[in-house]
């Protein structure tokens, strides 16, 4: 009888033993929250350098779609016809041999807007260009303009 005794006992103190105290996981959760505060802004950072990088990547491509439509049809499409003439002839189109981007889709913006198209006053040259995360014209970090 005493050495059921005695295994009870051993087992209940091992037991004791074996789990967290609550002041050991609450130090574990204030060193996770501090690497996550000095981590965190420095991840948000490179995203929106990403997202910025990628549109500036995709302004390029679109750019070069411009040019294979200006040496197929001597001009660039006018601003009614918009990027839309690279993926879809327009009327009246001839020597049109698209569609000029992959996928024969417009892509969008990393914010999930349409990228915005300007023919200049001579006809002589195309800009393609975002308004970045805020959408609006102007601004700094992730809200300043691409492509213009």
């Amino acid at each position: 009888m005493t050495t059921d005794r005695s295994n009870q006992m051993q087992r209940a103190k091992s037991s004791r033993e074996a789990g967290y105290s609550l002041v050991e996981i609450l130090v574990v959760l204030v060193i996770l929250s501090l690497i996550m505060a000095l981590v965190a802004p420095r991840v948000l950072g490179y995203l929106s350098r990403g997202r910025s990088g990628t549109a500036d990547i995709q302004i390029g491509l679109i750019e070069s779609s411009l040019d294979l439509y200006l040496v197929d049809l001597g001009r660039y499409p006018s601003e009614s016809e918009g990027l839309e003439a690279l993926v879809t002839a327009p009327e009246g189109a001839v020597g049109w041999d698209g569609p000029y981007l992959r996928d024969g889709e417009l892509p969008q913006d990393p914010w999930g807007r349409p990228y915005l198209y300007r023919l200049s006053a001579d006809q002589l040259s195309a800009s393609v260009f975002s308004y970045g995360a805020d959408g609006v014209e102007g601004g700094d970090g992730e809200n300043a303009d691409i492509g213009l």
